[in-house]
């Protein structure tokens, strides 16, 4: 990503910064097909794999340094690798492999002051990540001590933070982030906002943290951030307009007007197709005697299935205790009936009395891989290993990619819908249509009622939702939206409520400040 960062100046100029940042937080899942592989380190087969990316990336970035005419004068090696630190050899190589492709501007690291120490590179700027002023002073002191006279630099200033399935929205106040802004400045160190704008997880693309525990990203990435995840002006944004100001001999030109947002009419789905239903239509099932992970799957040209949903099915004859390694969160059935939920914490469930042949189905949801913490390696998805009924292996699956992206709607078509049934059979798609008359606006979605689940519009992925919050309504862009026909298909897991509302105001949840 690019950034700006500004720094005082003596006569009060203002300087900036472009900043090209190259990161390996998102993690391709294609890389985990390897059973041996160890991310952000030397083994070779993350290291081939990080060669081919910098060989296509580096041509195209080398042009544009300084030194050749372009506006990139500084590159980031990694980020935060102090606080994994497993590998001593993994930064030297991560340098020279920017080095040997031409890369000849400033170099520099990027660590929380946990890492600080065990980030650092010889030959290598290293740059710190905090949110108060007391880790303002840590750099003052500890980068100044190892680095001597250098330029100081604030590489993530945390304006915010962003927000878990079932916990707070959290919140900076602004007063807070004025004041350390400023302080940055003063101490004469150059500061980036992380985030100015903090933007929207769409589709499956949220991540995850696991430390004591798997915590997934909620859908906005709001974060707080000095605009919202909608574009829209906040009290930081004001503040740091005026402060940001102040360095200018003319007055700054008025900002942009806000995007309008709307309140469309309430919408009440009419149609729906089981997920049951639905298999019949989207091709024959991969038949494995064992569960095959979601990234081992043999689809997408041996490249495995990177997000969304996997079904496996097999046959039972028995009742006992069903035990397993299940990532993230898995439904279980006895034919169509849901009887439990296994995840991280719950690793077994009980098979009630059955008769005969039944066939035992687990849905499971990729919540999303870790981006940050110990256990970036651990991120294969669906059912991990074998699954045992009465500690004995289950054998003979048949199981189905339900990747949900534009393709796979595509399999089944709009007559194949039915009316919905005064008791509907979960999981389920749920489809309505709408019109809009006028040009679209930015509006948020609200589903009040429904327990959890994903919301394509116009055949675009919006995002996750879950009745456990914090995050209670959905940002839906205006481009999105058509002056026309427009339409929505919800996949609920559990529980559909009755209407889709539309509101010109987000609700991100209960606020907690950050401390």
């Amino acid at each position: 990503m690019t950034t700006w960062s500004l720094r005082r100046r003596p006569g009060r100029t203002l300087g900036l910064l472009l900043l090209v940042i190259l990161s390996f937080l998102v993690i391709r899942s294609w890389l985990l097909q390897d059973s041996g592989m160890k991310l952000r380190t030397t083994y070779k087969g993350f290291t081939e794999a990080v060669d081919l990316y910098f060989d296509h990336l580096m041509s195209r970035v080398v042009p544009l340094q300084y030194k050749h005419g372009g506006p990139i004068i500084a590159v980031q090696v990694e980020n935060e690798y102090g606080s994994y630190d497993r590998d001593p050899a993994y930064m030297p190589y991560i340098r020279k492999a920017l080095e040997d492709r031409g890369i000849i501007e400033l170099l520099l690291t990027s660590d929380n002051k946990d890492g600080l120490k065990k980030g650092m590179v010889h030959g290598v700027l290293a740059t710190i990540n905090l949110q108060t002023r007391e880790e303002l002073q840590l750099m003052n002191t500890f980068l100044v001590s190892v680095q001597g006279i250098q330029p100081k630099m604030v590489m993530e200033y945390w304006t915010g933070w962003f927000d878990s399935w079932g916990g707070p929205h959290n919140i900076l106040d602004s007063s807070e982030v004025l004041e350390t802004v400023t302080s940055i400045v003063d101490a004469g160190s150059s500061v980036n906002l992380y985030m100015f704008h903090g933007g929207t997880n769409f589709g499956f693309i949220n991540g995850a943290m696991h430390f004591h525990e798997y915590k997934s990203d909620v859908t906005s990435y709001d974060y707080d951030a000095v605009l919202t995840e909608a574009g829209d002006y906040t009290a930081k944004y004001s503040k740091l307009r005026e402060f940001f100001g102040s360095f200018s001999d003319a007055p700054l030109p008025p900002p942009p007007k806000p995007l309008p947002k709307m309140t469309y009419e309430p919408l009440i789905p009419v149609v729906y197709l089981s997920l049951w239903d639905v298999l019949s239509f989207i091709g024959e099932p991969i038949k494995s005697e064992k569960p095959i992970n979601m990234e081992n799957l043999p689809v997408n040209e041996g490249n495995g299935q990177a997000f969304g949903y996997i079904l496996y099915e097999t046959i039972i004859t028995s009742s006992g205790t069903l035990s397993g390694v299940v990532r993230d969160r898995g439904q279980v059935f006895l034919d169509t009936v849901s009887i439990g939920f296994m995840d991280y914490k719950t690793t077994k469930i009980v098979i009630p009395l059955i008769q005969g042949y039944t066939f035992l189905r687990i849905l499971v949801e990729n919540r999303g891989r870790v981006n940050y913490g110990n256990n970036i390696d651990d991120q294969r998805k669906g059912i991990i290993g074998n699954l045992y009924l009465n500690d004995s292996p289950l054998k003979k699956f048949r199981i189905y990619s339900l990747d949900m992206k534009k393709s796979f709607f595509q399999r089944f078509s709009i007559d194949k819908w039915t009316h919905i049934p005064d008791v509907p059979t979960f999981p389920a798609f749920f489809f309505c249509g709408f019109v809009i008359g006028s040009s679209p606006s930015d509006t948020f979605l609200k589903l009040e009622g429904w327990e959890k689940g994903v919301i394509f519009v116009n055949g675009q992925n919006l995002g996750r939702y879950w009745n456990i919050g914090p995050q209670e309504t959905l940002y839906l862009p205006g481009p999105w939206l058509f002056r026309g026909n427009n339409q929505i298909i919800i996949f609920e897991e559990v529980m559909a409520g009755s209407v889709i509302q539309f509101t010109d105001t987000p609700y991100l949840g209960r606020n907690q400040y950050i401390h």
